[in-house]
């Protein structure tokens, strides 16, 4: 077998980053030796070499986060380039960028995770724990929760010490503690909301004494038992009652569930929520039987005919409509709700696009401006759907396209 030398030290960033992409992609698709023993080994080096690539990922984004590159992408933040553009959860993209923006005030812990002798867990809970800190005590705090590391202790106890930390410094300037549990105080309401893997969402918080009220007022009467049939505990009855407070109670909640006539009269294609949840046809015709049911007229290619053009803003009918069409905002991996994007006229009002149903599209408030600052950079498309595509063309791509034909304009959003 021949062996290659290869000079690393001569390699760019670019060439190390592809060399380690292709081998990562390689390594994937081999099967694990038989070897229980050699699997461990191989485990625990993986292991090293990945909080090493860690640390090469957070110079990345450190960089990247530093610099006004995100905007004239069209990302919002670093959180949701992260988030979006390479699908990490939103926990994890939160522990990395603070890693990021830590490692210049760590630098013991920067240079120790680049060497293979930290791990990513560490390092990301200390960066996490000296966040808040002045640039005096993120020095002391890196050497305690450093020493605590070398003695043994687990990422969880060092978190737990950082937070003492901020707890005692923030004691000491007499200031309100960052710690989101117990060190917000006793004067202000607070609620942490955080999201699961399935799609549920654990809830954790403090209610001061005027907000309890209020929650015992109004939660208090739903949250007692249905009957002596009822088998919900406490805890599961108050959920349900904070459910029935959020979605209207008593009251009409509107609830729009979108389906074709067959299914109405018998058929069997599913309905789906504006969230693009199905829905069972038999369950979709139960609910059109005590809820009111607005037709929505389709043209040729299932297109929306207009609902009005004479107005500067949609209204309430093309509004409904765009709800239909468009679960999330318009743009390519944007995942902000249609229900709380605003309507942009695709073609630009300003340019004389009318108000017109097939003229729509819903994005969200931020890249509608961005939109309208960056109209290059955008390229729209409309699908056989009917809705429209909005993707953001990198700088590379804006500068390297070809120049659009003369019928070609470039739109401003409204």
């Amino acid at each position: 077998m021949s062996s290659i030398v290869i000079d690393v030290a001569s390699m760019s960033t670019r060439e190390l980053v592809d060399a380690a992409a292709l081998i990562a992609a390689e390594l994937a698709h081999r099967e694990a030796p038989e070897s229980p023993a050699a699997c461990m080994q191989a485990a625990e080096t993986l292991v090293r070499a990945v909080d090493r690539h860690e640390s090469a990922l957070a110079a990345l984004i450190s960089r990247v986060d530093t610099t006004g590159e995100l905007r004239r992408r069209g990302y919002p933040s670093a959180r949701a380039w992260l988030r979006s553009r390479l699908g990490m959860r939103e926990a994890r993209a939160k522990e990395r960028l603070a890693l990021a923006r830590e490692r210049h005030r760590l630098p013991e812990v920067t240079k120790l995770l680049a060497c293979g002798e930290l791990s990513y867990g560490y390092a990301a809970t200390i960066a996490g724990a000296v966040t808040r800190l002045n640039a005096e005590d993120c020095a002391a705090a890196e050497d305690i929760l450093l020493g605590l590391v070398r003695q043994g202790f687990s990422a969880g106890k060092v978190a737990a010490f950082g937070t003492r930390i901020a707890q005692l410094v923030a004691e000491r300037d007499g200031t309100e503690a960052p710690d989101a549990d117990s060190g917000r105080g006793y004067d202000r309401s607070w609620i942490d909301s955080t999201r699961s893997l399935d799609g549920g969402r654990y809830i954790k918080g403090w209610l001061n004494a005027e907000d309890a009220a209020i929650w015992d007022g109004t939660l208090g009467p739903l949250a007692k038992p249905a009957g002596t049939d009822d088998r919900r505990d406490l805890s599961e009855r108050t959920a349900a009652a904070l459910t029935g407070v959020l979605s209207g109670g008593h009251k009409a909640t509107k609830v729009t569930v979108i389906c074709d006539l067959d299914t109405l009269t018998g058929g069997q294609a599913p309905a789906r929520l504006t969230d693009g949840t199905p829905i069972p046809a038999a369950q979709a015709r139960r609910i059109a039987l005590s809820a009111g049911v607005s037709a929505l007229i389709l043209g040729r290619g299932h297109l929306p005919l207009y609902l009005g053009h004479r107005a500067r803003f949609a209204s309430p009918a093309q509004r409904q409509v765009l709800e239909t069409l468009y679960p999330t905002c318009a743009v390519e991996s944007c995942e902000v709700p249609g229900t709380l994007c605003e309507v942009d006229h695709v073609h630009g009002w300003a340019l004389g696009s009318p108000t017109d149903i097939d003229k729509l599209a819903l994005t969200c408030g931020w890249h509608n401006r961005w939109k309208s600052s960056n109209p290059e950079q955008i390229h729209v498309t409309r699908r056989a759907d009917g809705r429209y595509a909005y993707h953001l063309r990198t700088p590379e791509e804006a500068r390297n396209r070809p120049p659009p034909p003369p019928a070609e304009m470039h739109y401003r959003a409204a």
